[in-house]
């Protein structure tokens, strides 16, 4: 969709990420390898009582799910920027819903606009785990000219 199109408080959902226990020990193993995501022993003598999944991880198990119903399609020229707030803990098997909202727009130039969407997700039982808010460039329509000589 381009910038034109779209309005500050437009809102998709997000359809359910399932966070299974697999997924989350690969995911920590490579890319956040401490004993709060890998050492079940470890963990239960945490606050939390059992292993937490990374929270790149439940961000990007929502994101994935965000993109099916992405807002820009082809109009997306890039991402800018992001920032994840991790809330309350994501365990194994909890079942991430979400819902995407556009909260800013700013148009830059007759080419395209900073779109601010915001995503906020919650596990099954309501709670909010976590929110995101990411800016993406997107493109403009393209205007044309329609004159005519008199």
């Amino acid at each position: 969709m381009y910038f034109d199109n779209l309005q500050i408080g437009m809102t998709v959902e997000i359809s359910p990420a399932v966070i299974s226990k697999e997924k989350m020990l690969a995911f920590a193993k490579d890319y956040d390898n401490i004993p709060l995501h890998t050492d079940e022993e470890y963990a239960k003598t945490t606050p939390f009582g059992k292993l937490i999944a990374p929270g790149v991880m439940s961000f990007m198990s929502v994101w994935a799910k965000y993109l099916e119903v992405d807002f820009f399609g082809e109009e997306l020229l890039a991402g800018k920027s992001t920032k994840i707030e991790w809330l309350k803990p994501v365990f194994a098997d909890d079942v991430l819903t979400g819902q995407a909202t556009i909260t800013n727009l700013i148009k830059r130039n007759e080419k395209n606009g900073l779109v601010e969407v915001t995503i906020e997700a919650r596990n099954q039982n309501g709670v909010l785990v976590l929110k995101d808010v990411t800016e993406a460039i997107v493109k403009c329509k393209k205007t044309t000219n329609n004159l005519t000589n008199a």
